[in-house]
């Protein structure tokens, strides 16, 4: 059964986005997923773009988006925020996860690709574990 996943930080421009689209990759059409901010920048950082540009996805088809425009979603198998001391979105969901993720926005392309790379990491073991219920 495909699972429905939303995404959530501060801005909508780096970590959620990446992580939106490592659910798209990894998780195909066994997922559907979705990103947020509390305050949204309006933009997806360029270096988030080039980052998963790297990897061959392009993420400058996202679009930085607030938590209202996603909640005609819910209710969603889990919300995952980054860790990013944001107060924690409440959206009808069956689990909360907070990942304690960096926020990579001044980080020089080669720190910032650690961080894409953890945020990979993190999906893959996301989506594993919702497998399991």
């Amino acid at each position: 059964m495909k699972k429905k996943l939303l995404f959530v930080c501060i801005e909508n421009s780096n970590r959620s986005q990446m992580s939106q689209a490592f659910a798209k990759i990894l998780g195909g059409a066994n997922v559907e997923a979705y990103s947020a901010g509390s305050k949204p920048s309006g933009i997806v950082n360029p270096k988030a773009i080039a980052a998963m540009k790297e990897l061959g996805y392009d993420l400058s088809s996202h679009d930085s988006k607030s938590l209202k425009e996603v909640e005609q979603y819910a209710p969603f198998d889990a919300v995952i925020t980054m860790g990013c001391g944001d107060a924690c979105p409440w959206m009808p969901a069956k689990k909360f996860i907070d990942w304690q993720i960096p926020d990579p926005k001044h980080l020089e392309p080669r720190e910032f690709n650690k961080v894409r790379d953890l945020i990979k990491e993190k999906v893959a073991g996301l989506l594993e574990e919702l497998e399991k219920f």
